[in-house]
């Protein structure tokens, strides 16, 4: 019989929230025992006290890659230097994010995905787009975006073998019922989002969606902002989450909220309403530089991707350069939130948005044991993925 795994440090993310000093053993891929270190005993057997943070595997809900290649345009190969890229850094589960392409691109590239998921790269398929709004595309091509169409929406699907976890569309495309039927048939999370819709349409299609989950894409961003005679659709989905009917996709890496926007959301509707996100494409973990995100160029300059533009003004943000872990340690630094929430919001709340509640997300005995350790400033140390070290 194998000997099990110990990790020990300052748990977070565990039932009971956060342990000072405790130990977590792992076999065989699974969480054994978790509980503080002088309950466990062992004596000589345990690794001697540490101040590392030992957190649950990130879950990335919304990347579209990182080192140089993206899920939009990159190969298999190339896409799984972007997972890996991202499980280095601590997220152990991530949705492979594509972009309003056209229809042969998107069948394409989910095909290629599904690959991955097969694999093990990813858990799953992320859509955002092509049935969004073009008035808020943000950093999608336009000429790519069109009303919502079912039977591509089935195309696309059947191309990805039942990979499509999530697809994130406006509460104003066309036929909008018609897809909702077919993504709960299919069981993909529902993600409204790149919307110009008011807060009365915004709700009545979340009321449409009670008792499933459902998320809002990056809230605030690719939206039209909150009035206090417009509220539109972020004050539909801030509600909605208040209520406990939706998780709001949040990216708290300093360039697509302001740190006190990040604070009012968290304390208004709480961690478990909350899922972090990077958002983040080709450009993460390189230098400043030109990239693609879809069909478009991407100019990265000071660590912020924005589209190029013929006459060099700054175009919109066009996804994210960091890693999820980098989102954690901007919320916890800059708007103030606390460590067990950031967590929390990085962890547990996509588990459960994903349906795997029990499986991932937490340090819990029967959970994978997908481990981050990091030292005191959020950098990390150790990843473990199913119980092995630096895969």
């Amino acid at each position: 019989m194998s000997r099990p795994n110990v990790v020990r440090g300052h748990l977070v993310g565990t039932s009971v929230g956060e342990i000072a000093d405790g130990v977590v053993e792992f076999d065989d891929g699974r969480i054994t025992w978790v509980g503080p270190a002088v309950d466990r005993g062992g004596g000589a057997l345990l690794p001697p006290v540490s101040d590392d943070l030992v957190l649950p595997g990130l879950i990335d809900l919304h990347c579209h890659g990182g080192a140089g290649f993206g899920f939009p345009n990159a190969d298999g190969d190339g896409a799984r230097i972007a997972a890996a890229h991202h499980r280095r850094h601590g997220t152990t589960g991530l949705l492979g994010s594509l972009v309003s392409a056209q229809s042969d691109a998107l069948v394409r590239q989910a095909s290629m995905l599904a690959d991955l998921v097969t694999d093990g790269d990813l858990l799953g398929v992320h859509l955002e787009g092509p049935f969004i709004n073009a008035i808020r595309c943000g950093a999608q091509d336009p000429a790519a975006i069109i009303p919502g169409d079912p039977d591509l929406f089935e195309r696309i699907c059947a191309a990805a073998r039942g990979t499509v976890r999530s697809m994130t569309l406006a509460p104003e495309t066309a036929n909008f019922d018609a897809l909702l039927t077919a993504m709960r048939y299919h069981e993909v999370l529902p993600s409204l989002g790149h919307t110009d819709a008011d807060a009365a349409t915004t709700a009545a299609r979340i009321a449409d969606a009670v008792g499933a989950p459902i998320t809002a894409t990056h809230l605030f961003n690719g939206m039209p902002g909150l009035h206090h005679r417009s509220p539109g659709p972020v004050a539909a989905c801030l509600a909605a989450a208040g209520r406990g009917e939706m998780v709001v996709e949040v990216i708290a890496d300093g360039v697509h909220l302001a740190p006190e926007t990040v604070t009012m959301v968290f304390d208004t509707v709480g961690a478990d309403r909350i899922a972090l996100v990077s958002d983040a494409m080709a450009a993460a973990g390189m230098s400043d530089g030109d990239y693609r995100l879809g069909a478009l160029d991407v100019r990265v300059h000071d660590g912020v991707a924005r589209l190029a533009t013929s006459d060099g003004s700054p175009g919109a943000i066009a996804g994210g350069t960091a890693t999820l872990l980098d989102v954690v340690r901007w919320a916890v630094r800059h708007a103030g939130i606390p460590l067990l929430d950031a967590v929390t919001a990085a962890s547990r709340t996509p588990a459960r948005v994903l349906g795997l509640t029990d499986e991932r997300g937490t340090l819990s005995v029967g959970a994978r044991a997908d481990l981050l350790v990091t030292d005191q400033s959020l950098q990390p140390r150790r990843v473990f993925v199913a119980g092995t070290e630096g895969t």
